[in-house]
C-alpha cells in the first residue's frame, strides 16, 4: 500500500477517535456517491456533520486544510445532499475539516467547524 494512502487511513482513524471523544455519533465512514467520498458523516447537537479529513506529515507546502479545493468542496456538498435526501435527514448540515499533521510520533489535530458552506 502506498505511503500516502497509509497516512490518509491513519488520519481518518485519528479523526474518528477524536470525534468520538467529543461525543459525536459516527453515522458513516468513507461514504461514496458518484466520484465523491465523504470521509466521515457524524451527528451532534442537532447537526448532521460531513467531515473531510486531510492528513500530512508536514506543513511545508501549507496546512492540510488548504488542500480542500473548491471542486472537492462541491463534490462533497453534492454527495451530502444525496445522503440527506436518501436518508430523509431533517437536521441542519455542517461541513467540517479535520486537519492532521503526523510526524515523529507527534499528532497535531485541528478541527475546523463550518469550514465551508454550500453556495446557492
Amino acid at each position: 500500500m502506498e505511503q500516502k494512502h497509509i497516512l490518509g487511513k491513519e488520519g481518518e482513524a485519528i479523526a474518528k477517535d477524536y470525534l468520538l471523544e467529543k461525543n459525536y455519533l459516527i453515522l458513516e465512514k468513507n461514504w461514496r456517491y458518484l466520484k465523491a467520498e465523504i470521509d466521515l458523516i457524524t451527528q451532534k447537537d442537532g447537526f448532521i456533520v460531513f467531515v473531510e479529513v486531510k492528513t500530512r506529515s508536514a506543513n511545508n507546502y501549507g496546512d492540510p486544510e488548504s488542500f480542500v479545493s473548491d471542486k472537492q468542496q462541491k463534490m462533497i456538498i453534492n454527495a451530502a445532499n444525496e445522503y440527506i435526501i436518501k436518508n430523509n435527514i431533517e437536521r441542519e448540515a455542517r461541513f467540517d475539516i479535520i486537519s492532521i499533521i503526523i510526524n515523529n510520533k507527534k499528532k497535531d489535530i485541528k478541527h475546523i467547524e463550518g469550514a465551508f458552506y454550500p453556495t446557492l
